[in-house]
């Protein structure tokens, strides 16, 4: 029984560790194909997964790849994402300390 708590502790915290890495690489994907002129990711798909909890990902990779950085609209949108998320990490926060 101890392995599966183990297991079910350590599920929310990868969750985490895995969406941010996902929008991380979303951007740097969607910076890549703009640069080629090619289709894109929606920017529609960047918010749901930064509304889901990978807005750091998102603010990251926008920030390292110089990507979305002047477009408001699309700021503005991440930072309601980013309390979305930081209510999300506050959850998880409390449920494990």
């Amino acid at each position: 029984m101890q392995t599966l708590e183990a297991v079910i502790y350590w599920i929310p915290i990868v969750y985490l560790l895995m969406i941010n890495l996902i929008a991380f690489v979303a951007m740097w994907w969607d910076k890549r194909k703009a640069s080629k002129q090619e289709w894109r990711v929606a920017e529609a798909t960047l918010h749901i997964i930064g509304f889901i909890g990978g807005t750091v990902g998102v603010f990251a990779g926008m920030y390292r790849f110089r990507h979305k950085t002047q477009k408001r609209s699309f700021q503005a949108i991440a930072v309601v994402g980013l309390i979305v998320s930081l209510i999300i990490y506050w959850l998880i926060g409390n449920l494990y300390i």
